[in-house]
């Protein structure tokens, strides 16, 4: 953020001490001269001891080399020369883990990458106690990456996300305890395979929905011949639904010239024939035979 207020002050003193060593000017040049260059480095001086946080950052505040106080959001001063600020953004970061590769638990080869967020929730010790936070919080999530994907294997790789991202994100915090630094979530963005891998997989993926469609195809036959079963009883149990049906077939091959249906025997024929080939066994005298 730029520091327009340290900006205004420096340009102010300077505009006041070019004015003074123009009436000092008039009754000696060198004395006037020396005069500005002092006031300059005067005026630097003061504008630097002037410094402004934008309400993201927190200024770590060390006098003479030793840590002194916790300085922003806003306007703050410094004692120049004595004492020194570095600004800290405690805003969330993302930290990028970089496209790696790792063998899973069952020894397959993968390239995989991911996106560490992170904030920084104690400045000060964030920079006293660790040199470089985000490289060092870098290096420990690919690590810590390669550690928790050895222990998976490919199927659970592919399936638990969320479970790496949280056991890599407890990993991270335990290691950086102490740093300041709070891990908000770990997320893994690309996982590249081998070709051949990727083929068998698409195999595997291929039998197992044409495993599924056969079964499917299976249950329906089976759920048909139950129904078509059910239907052949209702209509033995009454006289006249075999001819009902058989005018609905009729009708449901519609009304064009190219549908022509001939009955070789008349529906009713059969009708009498079945009757009377029921009456015949009714009266026919049942023969028993001893053993």
């Amino acid at each position: 953020m730029i520091n327009t207020v340290s900006t205004l002050i420096f340009v102010l003193l300077l505009v006041f001490g070019f004015a003074v060593s123009a009436v000092i000017a008039v009754a000696n040049q060198l004395v006037a001269a020396v005069f500005f260059v002092l006031w300059f480095i005067f005026s630097s001086v003061i504008s630097s001891a002037i410094q402004l946080a934008a309400q993201w950052e927190r200024a770590v505040v060390f006098k003479l080399g030793k840590f002194d106080r916790m300085a922003g959001p806003g306007l703050f001063m410094l004692i120049p020369v004595i004492e020194t600020a570095r600004k800290v953004d405690t805003r969330v970061l993302a930290v990028d883990i970089p496209k790696q590769q790792v063998i899973t638990k069952d020894n397959v080869p993968i390239l995989i990458n991911g996106v560490l967020f992170f904030k920084v929730t104690n400045a000060a010790d964030a920079i006293i106690q660790v040199q470089d936070y985000r490289f060092a919080i870098s290096q420990y999530s690919q690590t810590s990456l390669r550690d928790v994907i050895g222990q998976m294997t490919l199927d659970q790789l592919l399936v638990e996300r969320e479970e790496i991202g949280r056991a890599i994100e407890e990993n991270v915090e335990r290691d950086t305890k102490g740093w300041g630094l709070e891990v908000t979530g770990i997320r893994i963005q690309d996982i590249d395979m081998p070709e051949d891998l990727k083929k068998m997989m698409s195999r595997q993926a291929s039998a197992e929905r044409e495993k599924r469609a056969n079964i499917t195809k299976a249950e329906g036959d089976r759920d048909a011949a139950v129904n078509l079963a059910s239907a052949a009883q209702t209509m033995a149990a009454s006289p006249g639904a075999m001819q009902l049906r058989t005018l609905q077939t009729i009708d449901g091959l519609g009304p064009t010239a190219s549908n022509t249906v001939v009955l070789a025997v008349p529906v009713d024929l059969l009708q009498a024939a079945k009757r009377l080939d029921d009456y015949l066994l009714s009266i026919t005298p049942q023969t028993h035979t001893d053993a």
